[in-house]
Protein backbone atom coordinates (compact mmCIF):
# COMPACT_ATOMS: atom_id res chain seq x y z
CA UNK A 1 0.00 0.00 0.00
CA UNK A 2 2.52 2.52 0.64
CA UNK A 3 4.07 1.90 -2.67
CA UNK A 4 1.20 3.11 -4.53
CA UNK A 5 0.61 6.17 -1.73
CA UNK A 6 4.10 6.98 -2.81
CA UNK A 7 3.03 6.86 -6.55
CA UNK A 8 0.13 8.96 -5.47
CA UNK A 9 1.74 11.79 -3.85
CA UNK A 10 4.59 11.86 -6.33
CA UNK A 11 1.76 12.71 -9.32
CA UNK A 12 0.53 15.13 -6.85
CA UNK A 13 2.94 16.69 -6.12
CA UNK A 14 4.30 16.84 -9.77
CA UNK A 15 1.00 18.17 -10.77
CA UNK A 16 1.28 20.94 -8.25
CA UNK A 17 4.23 21.81 -9.05
CA UNK A 18 3.99 22.21 -12.70
CA UNK A 19 0.51 23.98 -11.96
CA UNK A 20 2.23 26.42 -10.18
CA UNK A 21 4.70 27.23 -12.71
CA UNK A 22 2.01 27.55 -15.50
CA UNK A 23 -0.40 29.30 -14.28
CA UNK A 24 1.47 32.80 -15.40
CA UNK A 25 1.90 31.42 -18.82
CA UNK A 26 -2.02 30.63 -19.01
CA UNK A 27 -2.95 34.11 -17.67
CA UNK A 28 -0.95 35.79 -20.22
CA UNK A 29 -3.54 33.82 -22.85
CA UNK A 30 -1.27 32.13 -24.91
CA UNK A 31 -3.01 28.46 -24.63
CA UNK A 32 -1.33 26.76 -27.23
CA UNK A 33 1.75 27.02 -25.84
CA UNK A 34 0.81 26.89 -22.34
CA UNK A 35 0.06 23.09 -23.41
CA UNK A 36 3.07 22.32 -24.60
CA UNK A 37 4.62 24.11 -21.76
CA UNK A 38 2.70 22.24 -19.45
CA UNK A 39 3.99 18.76 -20.93
CA UNK A 40 7.53 19.89 -21.25
CA UNK A 41 7.48 20.68 -17.73
CA UNK A 42 5.66 17.60 -16.67
CA UNK A 43 8.13 15.35 -18.08
CA UNK A 44 11.28 17.06 -16.93
CA UNK A 45 9.67 17.30 -13.12
CA UNK A 46 8.72 13.76 -13.45
CA UNK A 47 12.75 12.64 -14.93
CA UNK A 48 14.36 14.88 -11.74
CA UNK A 49 11.87 13.29 -9.29
CA UNK A 50 11.96 9.78 -10.62
CA UNK A 51 15.46 9.13 -11.84
CA UNK A 52 17.84 12.44 -10.61
CA UNK A 53 16.41 12.29 -6.85
CA UNK A 54 16.12 8.71 -6.78
CA UNK A 55 19.83 8.32 -7.59
CA UNK A 56 21.19 10.95 -5.22
CA UNK A 57 18.91 9.62 -2.30
CA UNK A 58 16.81 6.02 -3.20
CA UNK A 59 13.59 7.36 -3.51
CA UNK A 60 11.24 9.73 -5.04
CA UNK A 61 9.48 12.42 -3.24
CA UNK A 62 6.40 10.53 -2.60
CA UNK A 63 8.79 7.55 -1.56
CA UNK A 64 10.98 9.69 0.94
CA UNK A 65 7.51 10.75 2.66
CA UNK A 66 6.17 7.09 2.56
CA UNK A 67 9.08 5.79 4.24
CA UNK A 68 10.18 3.68 0.72
CA UNK A 69 13.66 3.41 -0.84
CA UNK A 70 14.43 1.88 -4.05
CA UNK A 71 17.64 -0.93 -4.04
CA UNK A 72 19.42 -2.86 -7.00
CA UNK A 73 18.93 -6.19 -6.60
CA UNK A 74 20.49 -8.65 -5.67
CA UNK A 75 22.98 -6.35 -3.28
CA UNK A 76 20.49 -3.24 -2.45
CA UNK A 77 22.61 -1.05 -3.56
CA UNK A 78 22.21 2.16 -5.13
CA UNK A 79 20.20 1.58 -8.54
CA UNK A 80 22.03 3.02 -11.66
CA UNK A 81 21.09 5.77 -14.15
CA UNK A 82 20.25 3.34 -16.51
CA UNK A 83 18.39 0.78 -14.25
CA UNK A 84 16.52 4.19 -13.16
CA UNK A 85 16.17 5.41 -16.69
CA UNK A 86 14.23 2.27 -18.03
CA UNK A 87 11.65 2.07 -14.83
CA UNK A 88 11.14 6.06 -15.68
CA UNK A 89 10.23 5.38 -19.08
CA UNK A 90 7.64 2.15 -18.38
CA UNK A 91 6.12 4.14 -16.09
CA UNK A 92 6.07 7.02 -17.84
CA UNK A 93 4.78 4.90 -21.20
CA UNK A 94 3.12 1.99 -20.71
CA UNK A 95 1.34 1.89 -17.23
CA UNK A 96 -0.75 4.52 -17.82
CA UNK A 97 -2.05 2.82 -21.19
CA UNK A 98 -3.06 -0.66 -19.09
CA UNK A 99 -6.63 0.78 -17.93
CA UNK A 100 -6.89 1.50 -21.32
CA UNK A 101 -5.93 -2.33 -22.64
CA UNK A 102 -7.88 -3.90 -20.17
CA UNK A 103 -11.28 -1.97 -20.71
CA UNK A 104 -10.92 -3.12 -24.84
CA UNK A 105 -9.76 -6.46 -24.03
CA UNK A 106 -13.24 -8.89 -24.31
CA UNK A 107 -14.20 -9.98 -20.27
CA UNK A 108 -12.67 -13.35 -19.01
CA UNK A 109 -15.28 -15.80 -17.51
CA UNK A 110 -14.19 -17.04 -14.25
CA UNK A 111 -11.87 -19.99 -15.60
CA UNK A 112 -7.83 -20.25 -15.30
CA UNK A 113 -5.43 -17.54 -16.38
CA UNK A 114 -4.03 -17.14 -19.80
CA UNK A 115 -2.11 -20.96 -20.45
CA UNK A 116 1.80 -19.63 -19.63
CA UNK A 117 1.03 -16.36 -17.57
CA UNK A 118 2.21 -15.91 -14.21
CA UNK A 119 1.19 -13.94 -11.84
CA UNK A 120 4.03 -11.13 -11.97
CA UNK A 121 5.21 -10.40 -8.15
CA UNK A 122 3.82 -7.27 -7.05
CA UNK A 123 7.31 -5.76 -5.46
CA UNK A 124 9.41 -6.75 -8.50
CA UNK A 125 10.35 -3.83 -10.47
CA UNK A 126 11.32 -3.12 -14.17
CA UNK A 127 15.12 -2.84 -14.64
CA UNK A 128 16.14 -5.32 -11.40
CA UNK A 129 14.97 -2.45 -9.05
CA UNK A 130 12.58 -2.91 -6.00
CA UNK A 131 11.17 -1.01 -3.52
CA UNK A 132 11.01 -1.91 -0.28
CA UNK A 133 10.54 -0.25 3.43
CA UNK A 134 13.33 1.80 4.75
CA UNK A 135 13.02 0.17 8.13
CA UNK A 136 13.45 -3.46 6.72
CA UNK A 137 16.19 -2.33 4.51
CA UNK A 138 18.32 -1.10 7.30
CA UNK A 139 17.48 -4.83 9.14
CA UNK A 140 18.73 -6.21 5.85
CA UNK A 141 22.38 -4.12 6.43
CA UNK A 142 22.11 -5.27 10.05
CA UNK A 143 22.09 -8.70 9.48
CA UNK A 144 24.55 -8.56 6.56
CA UNK A 145 27.01 -6.94 8.62
CA UNK A 146 26.54 -9.53 11.63
CA UNK A 147 26.75 -12.56 9.11
CA UNK A 148 30.14 -14.46 10.02
CA UNK A 149 32.26 -14.69 6.57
Amino acid sequence: MRRFLAVGLDCYLCLLVVGLLVRSCVDSGVTGGAVALLVVKLAVLSFANQVLLTMAVRASAGKLIMGVRVIRLPDAGRPGFRPLVLRWLYGLLWLPSQPWRRLRAPAAGPGPERPGACPADPHEDLAGVRQVRRSDLRSYRAAVRERPR
